[in-house]
C-alpha cells in the first residue's frame, strides 16, 4: 500500500511526475517555461519559427506582440512592400540598436570613471591602459555615438523624402524630431567627459552661445558652465545630463515614437498609394510578411553584423581609436578650436553675424522648431515624389546649405591666425602629440636645420619634418607683411638623454622695417613615448 506524501511536500511538478512520469512532466514544464518567456509561443511554435514554417491558424506568433514585454513595440506583420530595405532602410531599427549599444558600453565605462577634474583625465588613461577591454569599449562607445547621430539624421531625411511625416503621422514625426535633437545634446555633453583639451574647448564654444540669449544669457551661461569657467560643477552637470537626464528623455520619446509607429503602421512606398490615401494598417492576408520569422531573423543578423563591425573597427592597429588629447587647460586655447562636427554648421552660422541671432535663434529656435512642427505646416496629403517638387527641393537645398555651413564652421573658412604660429603648430600641435613628438629620438641630430633646405637634411625623418615646416610657411610668404620668412629647427644637447628643440620662425616686418621672430621650445627625452597611445 502506497503511503500518501505529506501535503507540505506537495508540489505541482512532483504531482505531475507521479501522474505522467519524469520525461513527460519535464517536457511539459519546459514547454510551460518557454510559453511564459515568449509570451505565447510553446516549444513547437519556436521550432516552427526557426525552421521558417508557415504559421498555424490562428497565428500564435502574434501573441507576443499583444501580450509580451519586448515585442509589443514591433508590428506583428508588415506589408510585402516593406519587406526589403526600401523604403525604410531599417534606419529606425539601427538607431535603436545604437542607443542600446551606447547604454551597454556606457555602463561599463561608468564603472571606472569619476566626474571630477581632479581624476577624470587619469581615469581615461586607466581605461586606455589598465582596464580590461577598456580601450575597446571606449572606442566602440565613441564610434557608436557618432554613428547614432548619423543614423538618426539619415532616418529623418529618409522620412522627409518619402513623405512619411504626413497625416496621420504628424506626431510620430514630431517625436522623431525631438529624438534627433536630444541625440545631438546627449552626444554633445558626453564630449566633455574625457576632460582633455579637445573636449573642454569644443564644449566651451557650444556653451558660449547661451550667453548671447537676451535677458537670461548670463544666468544661462553660468548654469551650463557651473561657474565663470567650466570646472568641477560643469563637468558634473555634463555627466548627469549625459548618463541620466537625456537618456531618460530618449527612452520616453523612443517609447512614444514606437507606440505611434505601431498605431499607424509603417507607411508604404509613396508610389504604392493614391494621393491622400493611407493603407498601411490595412494589410490583406495574402500580402503580409510576419515579423516572425523573417523580419526577426533578419534584424538579428543586422545586430550581429553591426556588433562585429563596431568591435572590429577598433580592434586592429589601424582601426578607429577615440582621440584623447592633453589634459584640459582653461589657460591654453588651442589653435583652430571647433565645436563637435555635428554642430559645425552652427559655428558656420555664427561667422555670419550676431551670436544670438545666428548662434541661438536661427539654429535652435527657427531650424529645430520648424523641424518639429513641419507636418502641421505642410498639410498636403499627396506623398508621391512628382507632386512634392517644392518639398523635395527644400530638402535638397537644406542638405546643400548644411554642407556649406559645416565647411564654414571649420578652421579653413574666415579664420585668420599668425602664419608663424600656424607653422610651428604643424610640428608641435597643442592638442595632440604631432609629428615632432612622435619622431624617434635618434633621428633628430644636433645642429641648426633650415626649413627651406629640407632636401639636404641629414636624416629622412628631419627631412620630412622640415618639409612640413616649410610647406606650412608658404602661406605666410604670400602675406606682404612677412618679408624673408624662414623657419629653423635648433637641436641642442641639453642634458644626458635630453634634447632641447627650438622651433624658430624669423621674418622682416615690411611695415616697420624691424626684424621679428617667434619661438617654441620642446624638450625631447630619449625615453619619451608619445606614440604609445596611438
Amino acid at each position: 500500500m502506497r503511503i500518501p506524501r505529506p501535503k507540505i511536500l506537495s508540489l505541482p511538478f512532483l504531482d505531475d511526475i507521479e501522474e505522467k512520469g519524469v520525461l513527460k512532466a519535464s517536457t511539459d514544464l519546459a514547454d510551460d517555461v518557454v510559453t511564459r518567456v515568449t509570451a505565447g509561443l510553446n516549444i513547437s511554435d519556436v521550432r516552427a519559427v526557426l525552421r521558417g514554417d508557415p504559421p498555424a491558424r490562428p497565428n500564435p506568433r502574434l501573441t507576443p506582440h499583444a501580450d509580451g514585454f519586448w515585442f509589443h513595440v514591433r508590428p506583428g506583420y508588415y506589408s510585402n512592400l516593406m519587406d526589403g530595405l526600401y523604403p525604410t532602410f531599417r534606419l529606425g531599427w539601427l538607431a535603436t540598436f545604437f542607443f542600446a549599444w551606447e547604454t551597454l558600453t556606457g555602463i561599463y565605462l561608468m564603472i571606472f570613471y569619476t566626474p571630477s577634474p581632479i581624476v577624470a583625465y587619469e581615469n581615461m588613461l586607466d581605461i586606455l591602459s589598465n582596464v580590461p577591454f577598456g580601450r575597446w569599449m571606449r572606442d566602440t562607445h565613441k564610434l557608436g555615438g557618432e554613428l547614432m547621430v548619423l543614423v538618426v539624421a539619415f532616418h529623418m531625411v529618409r522620412t522627409f523624402i518619402t513623405g512619411s511625416y504626413k497625416r496621420p503621422r504628424q506626431f510620430t514625426w514630431a517625436t522623431g524630431a525631438l529624438l534627433l535633437i536630444f541625440t545631438l545634446f546627449v552626444s554633445f555633453f558626453g564630449y566633455l567627459l574625457p576632460w582633455d583639451q579637445l573636449s573642454l574647448w569644443a564644449v566651451t564654444i557650444g556653451a558660449s552661445t547661451a550667453e548671447a540669449t537676451p535677458f537670461i544669457g548670463r544666468e544661462a551661461d553660468l548654469l551650463m558652465r557651473g561657474g565663470p569657467e567650466i570646472g568641477a560643477n560643469g563637468l558634473l552637470r555634463a555627466y548627469l545630463l549625459h548618463v541620466i537626464v537625456f537618456p531618460l528623455i530618449l527612452i520616453v520619446l523612443l517609447s512614444v515614437h514606437y507606440y505611434k509607429v505601431i498605431i499607424h503602421g509603417h507607411s508604404l512606398p509613396p508610389e504604392a498609394e493614391d494621393a491622400g490615401v493611407d493603407t498601411a494598417r490595412k494589410v490583406p492576408m495574402n500580402v503580409r510578411t510576419y515579423f516572425m520569422p523573417k523580419i526577426l531573423t533578419r534584424e538579428l543578423v543586422y545586430v550581429a553584423a553591426l556588433t562585429l563591425i563596431l568591435l572590429a573597427a577598433s580592434a586592429f592597429t589601424f582601426g578607429y581609436h577615440a582621440p584623447l588629447e592633453p589634459h584640459a587647460d582653461n589657460l591654453i586655447t588651442p589653435l583652430h578650436t571647433t565645436s563637435p562636427w555635428y554642430f559645425l554648421w552652427v559655428q558656420g552660422l555664427m561667422k555670419l553675424g550676431d551670436k544670438f541671432i545666428f548662434g541661438a535663434l536661427i539654429p535652435f529656435g527657427i531650424v529645430f522648431g520648424t523641424l518639429v512642427v513641419w507636418p502641421y505646416i505642410e498639410v498636403g496629403r499627396n506623398r508621391r515624389y512628382g507632386a512634392r517638387r517644392i518639398g523635395l527641393s527644400i530638402a535638397a537645398g537644406s542638405l546643400v546649405l548644411t554642407a556649406i555651413l559645416t565647411y564654414m564652421g571649420t578652421p579653413w573658412f574666415a579664420v585668420e591666425t599668425s602664419p608663424d604660429q600656424e607653422a610651428v603648430a604643424v610640428l608641435l600641435p597643442q592638442t595632440s602629440p604631432g609629428p615632432l613628438r612622435l619622431a624617434d629620438w635618434e633621428d633628430i641630430p644636433f645642429g641648426t636645420l633650415v626649413a627651406s633646405e629640407w632636401e639636404a637634411a641629414p636624416t629622412r625623418t628631419t627631412s620630412k619634418l622640415l618639409k612640413l615646416f616649410d610647406n606650412a610657411l608658404e602661406r605666410g610668404r604670400e602675406i606682404s607683411i612677412y618679408g624673408n620668412l624662414e623657419g629653423f629647427m635648433i637641436v641642442e644637447d641639453w642634458q644626458s638623454n635630453l634634447k632641447k628643440i627650438t622651433l624658430r620662425v624669423g621674418w622682416d616686418n615690411t611695415e616697420t622695417g624691424e626684424p621679428a621672430e617667434f619661438n617654441e621650445v620642446f624638450f625631447f627625452h630619449r625615453n619619451s613615448d608619445y606614440g604609445q597611445g596611438e
